[in-house]
Parts: C-alpha cells; sequence; structure tokens
C-alpha cells in the first residue's frame, strides 16, 4: 500500500563502512556466494545515490538497475529508495535495509515510517533504507493491462473477500485468469523479472551503493523470504539479518512433490489464523461477559460457528449493507491482525449475533444493526478519504492500482503452482476443513498462479539450497498466535539455516517487533551490537486477551519508542492483496 499519497520520487545518502568491532562480532566461517551470482550483482557498478530533501526528514533517490543481471548493459527498470538518516552520525553503523512484506509492500513506505516503530537504539546508529523492488510501489510498476478500464473489467469476479459457491467461483477464476494471461502477455516483461531473486541481488547492488561492505536487514512477513533468498544466495556478506514474521522458503518455492499443492497448504497460514481465532474466543469463554461480551451467549467458539453458519446461509441485512459469511470472515482475519484486534473481533460478533439471532427481541436487533452500521460507514469514510487523498496526487484522472500485479509478479513468478485455476474451489474447499473458516481466505489468493493461467517465468529465480551457512547469524522471530505466517514455519526455517537462531514469542497480531518490548529489545540488541538472544528464549507479548480490565486486555511496558510495524506501515505483510474496484464490506468491518 502507498504511502497515501504519492509522496516518493526516493533517494538516501552513503553510508560510512560498519565499525571493525561490529564486524568481528559478528563474523563466522561459511560459504561463499557462488561464482554465477558473484558475475551476475558484481560486474554492475554501484550506482551513483543523488539523494534529496523529500517528505520532511528523509531522503531519496531513484537508480536504473538491470533488468536482467546476465545482461546488464541491456535494459533496465528504475528503483526508488528512501532513507532516514541515523540520529547521531558520529556513532552511526551504517545502513539497514528494511522490508514490510507483501509481496508489494513499499520499503519506502516502511523505512519513511522508521521512526514511528523502530527502537531508539536503531534510530540513533542506523541510516534506515527502504526501495520498492521492481514493478511495485514508486519503482517502475508492472501494469498487466492497457488501461483502467480493461483493469476493472477483468477483476470484476475478484470483488469480493473470497469467492463461495459455484457462480462465485466460476467468476473469480474468470477473473484469475485473466490477471494471469494479462502478466504473461501485456506485463510479461516486467513481470517475468520480479522473482524474489531479482530483488535481492537488487540490494545487494545498492548495499555496495550505500556504502556498506556487509548487508543489515529487517524483513517483516514475506520481507522474510526477501531475507533469506539474500542469506542463501549472498552468504558471506551479512552482518546482522533478522526476520520476524516467518516464511518457510521452501514452502514458498514449492518442490516438485508440492507442485500441485496450492500455496497456504504448503504455508499454513490458514491454520495459523484458526488456532488464533480459537484461542480467543476459548479466552472469551474463561474470561466471561464481564470480560468479553460473546461470552454471554454461551460457548463462544460453538456461537462463533453458528454464526458462520446462519451468515452461509443468508447474508445480513445491516441498515442496507449486505454482510456475507466472506465479509464475516475477511473482517474477522483482518482484526486479528492487530494485537488488540481481539477487542474488535468480540464487539463485532456480539452485535452480529444479535442483529441475526431468532431470540433476539426487535429492540436489541435493532440496536445491534445501528451499532454495525455505524461502525461500517466509519470505516467506509476513512477508506474513502485515504482514497481521494490518493487520487489527489496521481497524474491520471482513473488512476492504475497494480496491487494485485505487483503481488502476482513476485508470487506466481518465485515458485511452484497446480496446473488449472479450475481446481482452486475444490482445493480450498478442502483447505477449509483442515484450517476452519480460513482455508478459503487465503486459499483463493493465488489462483491467478495456476499454470494454465500463469505463463511467465524468470530463468533466473532462486529455487535454493536454502541451508547455506551464513558469515553472520540470522535471527529468526516467529510469534505463536501470528495469523499471516504461521508460527511453524519460523521453527521449519530457522533449522534449514545451519548458523541461525530462533527467538519465539506468545505475542498476538502479525509479526512479534513492536508487540513485545521483549521481542523489540532482543531484535535492537542484535542490529546495533551482534548479541543473539539465549537459544530456546521466549518472549511475552505486551497483549494478551480478555487478561486486564474489560477494553484493555493485558499490556506490558513496552519501549514507548516501538510500535507494531504493522500498525506503522500500513499493508505490512499481508499476502492477500487488494483487487477489489468497490471496497468490500470485509474491508469496512475491520481487514487490513
Amino acid at each position: 500500500m502507498r504511502l497515501g499519497h504519492r509522496i516518493l520520487a526516493i533517494g538516501v545518502a552513503g553510508a560510512a563502512l560498519v565499525p571493525a568491532l561490529a564486524v568481528t562480532a559478528l563474523a563466522a566461517p561459511g560459504d561463499s556466494t557462488s561464482p554465477v551470482e558473484k558475475g551476475r550483482v558484481d560486474r554492475v557498478p554501484a550506482p551513483k545515490l543523488a539523494w534529496y530533501k523529500c517528505y520532511d526528514y528523509a531522503e531519496c533517490a531513484t537508480v536504473r538497475l538491470p533488468l536482467d543481471y546476465d545482461d546488464p548493459k541491456g535494459a533496465t527498470t528504475e528503483i526508488a529508495l528512501l532513507r532516514v538518516k541515523a540520529r547521531n552520525a558520529k556513532k552511526r553503523i551504517g545502513s539497514l535495509f528494511v522490508n514490510p512484506g507483501g509481496p508489494g509492500g513499499q520499503g519506502t513506505a516502511i523505512a519513511y515510517q522508521a521512526p514511528d516503530f523502530l527502537g531508539k537504539d536503531v534510530l540513533d546508529r542506523f541510516d534506515v533504507v527502504g526501495f520498492d523492488p521492481r514493478g511495485i510501489g514508486f519503482s517502475s510498476n508492472v501494469a498487466c493491462f492497457r488501461s483502467t478500464r480493461d483493469q476493472t473489467l477483468a477483476l470484476a469476479g475478484m470483488n469480493l473477500a473470497f469467492p463461495v459457491g459455484a457462480k462465485q467461483e466460476a467468476a473469480y477464476v474468470k477473473s484469475a485468469k485473466a490477471v494471469g494471461k494479462g502478466c504473461s502477455t501485456t506485463g510479461k516483461k516486467l513481470a517475468g523479472a520480479m522473482s524474489t531473486a531479482e530483488a535481492a541481488r537488487d540490494m545487494d547492488v545498492l548495499r555496495r551503493a550505500v556504502g556498506d561492505k556487509k548487508l543489515s536487514y529487517l524483513g517483516f512477513s514475506y520481507g522474510t523470504a526477501l531475507g533469506q533468498y539474500y542469506a542463501n544466495m549472498f552468504p558471506d556478506r551479512l552482518r546482522a539479518v533478522v526476520v520476524d514474521g516467518v516464511l518457510n522458503p521452501v514452502s514458498w518455492a514449492g518442490t516438485p512433490k508440492t507442485a500441485n499443492q496450492i500455496l497456504d497448504d504448503r504455508l499454513r497460514s490458514a491454520d495459523g489464523a484458526s488456532r488464533a481465532l480459537r484461542e480467543i474466543l476459548v479466552r472469551c469463554g474463561k474470561a466471561g461477559k464481564a470480560k468479553c461480551q460473546f461470552a454471554a451467549y454461551g460457548d463462544p467458539v460453538r456461537n462463533f460457528d453458528v454464526l458462520a453458519k446462519r451468515l452461509r446461509a443468508k447474508p445480513a441485512d445491516i441498515e442496507g449493507e449486505k454482510v456475507t459469511y466472506a465479509d464475516f470472515v475477511g473482517g474477522t482475519l483482518g482484526w486479528l491482525y492487530d494485537p488488540g484486534g481481539y477487542e474488535v473481533i468480540d464487539a463485532m460478533v456480539t452485535d452480529l449475533w444479535k442483529a441475526t439471532s431468532p431470540a433476539s427481541s426487535a429492540a436489541r436487533a435493532a440496536k445491534a444493526r445501528k451499532a454495525l452500521a455505524a461502525r461500517v460507514a466509519e470505516r467506509r469514510a476513512e477508506v474513502e478519504r485515504q482514497k481521494e487523498a490518493a487520487e489527489k496526487v496521481s497524474a491520471k484522472d482513473f488512476p492504475y492500482d497494480n496491487g494485485l500485479e505487483a503481488f502476482s509478479g513476485v508470487t506466481c513468478t518465485d515458485g511452484l503452482h497446480p496446473k488449472k485455476a479450475g481446481s482452486w474451489p475444490a482445493l480450498t474447499a478442502a483447505s477449509d476443513r483442515r484450517a476452519p473458516y480460513f482455508g478459503r481466505a487465503w486459499g483463493w489468493g493465488s489462483v491467478q498462479c495456476a499454470r494454465d493461467a500463469w505463463k511467465v517465468r524468470d530463468e533466473d529465480a532462486y529455487t535454493g539450497p536454502f541451508n547455506r551457512r551464513t558469515n553472520a547469524p540470522v535471527l529468526f522471530v516467529g510469534n505463536y498466535y501470528d495469523p499471516a505466517t504461521n508460527y511453524n514455519d519460523a521453527v521449519s526455517s530457522s533449522k534449514l539455516l545451519p548458523n541461525s537462531r530462533l527467538l519465539s514469542s506468545n505475542s498476538w497480531g502479525h509479526t512479534a517487533y513492536g508487540t513485545s518490548a521483549c521481542v523489540t529489545n532482543a531484535v535492537d540488541a542484535y542490529l546495533v551490537g551482534g548479541k543473539l538472544p539465549a537459544a530456546g528464549k521466549v518472549c511475552v507479548g505486551d497483549t494478551q486477551p480478555f487478561a486486564g480490565d474489560p477494553g484493555t486486555g493485558t499490556r506490558g511496558p513496552a519501549d514507548a519508542s516501538a510500535m507494531a510495524p504493522q500498525a506503522a506501515a500500513a499493508g505490512n505483510g499481508t499476502k492477500l492483496p487488494p483487487v477489489a474496484t468497490r471496497v468490500p464490506t470485509s474491508i469496512l468491518l475491520g481487514t487490513r
């Protein structure tokens, strides 16, 4: 998601070399960059970054890098950068590259918002640098349709949270195949050069451009894939790499044995979301109606399922606004991203229960419908304000939103996917049986990647190995109740890399940095001084559902300088891209 304004034409200033003591403290014997990758990136001269002042306190620049690193003097693509300079120039370590996830998230946006969520020591000692990966944001954009009109017509079937029923599924598949065809023809030139490997190569060239001998990196959600790709492609070029909200790169890319599985059947994001929701509902029941209002109607786990079935059978009419089953699930998933989202989920399901229950009096149902309508209206106004702000700075009367194409250009090019888009209804139904409610919600996100839809490939995509020994440790961070990146992926990914450490947390929401003072302090200590947390360490999240006074949860003494990056940079890590031309009710209920 863009910063809300067309704010970036992007850049940042050169970085000093990492102090010798810091390098020594982090250095360890490891594997070397392959001759092939050395040949690709090292023959590209480090570009000179013409930084200029932008957006009050940031610096911006743009550079042109090879579209194909096997042809460094051929076609190029423009990459946008932004940096926020270190606050203590005398103690500056170097540059910290950051990425918010996606795919399709803007590194420029999260770098710009670094003062809102990064710890004091990190802001003092590093220039925080973000770049928009090729095809995305303020870098050269991938465009798979010739006009906004063509795109809007093609995506008509995807104008909902996810499809339910044969009619919606057929329309969704039709639109998804149009996306795949468009990106394999009209958008082919850039869509075929957007793999994570290309972003990793770009980052290595940019590392040299800012003057750093080794890479310091902090990546969230899909940004963990970029960090792991870099670590395996350039294992001797790391200073300190932290990945939070982890995707297993083998699952992301797929193998011949898993090629016919949909992406989320490998990543199991749906399983993580189901686990988080169930735990919230169980805790709601234990806390009782004094702390969780939905508990007043009986077992929350059972009643959530009753409500879901009720909405699946018949959408609720909320003051003229239809709330479907998909809206209900999508809204729930959106609030699971927020550590405090359990409060909104409690209020939302309680109002929907009262509005749709046969046992509700007419007055109670009407009051609940009005409360829901007010929430939808408030969110609609917020979304419209953001949309208007973005359109005011657009050069076009009908701006082209390439969010889905940016997501797909990476996801579809990186990995293996089932052959037929028409197989998704059955595959996602099976996923939903395994991971209730969220199997479809997550599973439909990759249908455009089906091999009968997506034809363009990147011959230089990286598919492994993902078990290289790096010269410096990689710190993996995973939280138990992450609804987007399953905690199990943090465990399995850390086991792949011989020189790594896993930091766990019982945090809520998507990613852990900023949701736990323990995690935030541990990550900062590693980035600044190279000190890893103790093996096996488990942190405690600052917010725990229904554990404190009503309306507060339990909040610990989190570092006041840090807040969750998903709150600081909108769109951090959501692998499902925005595809709708009309804002779905699921968004208005709370999906972020």
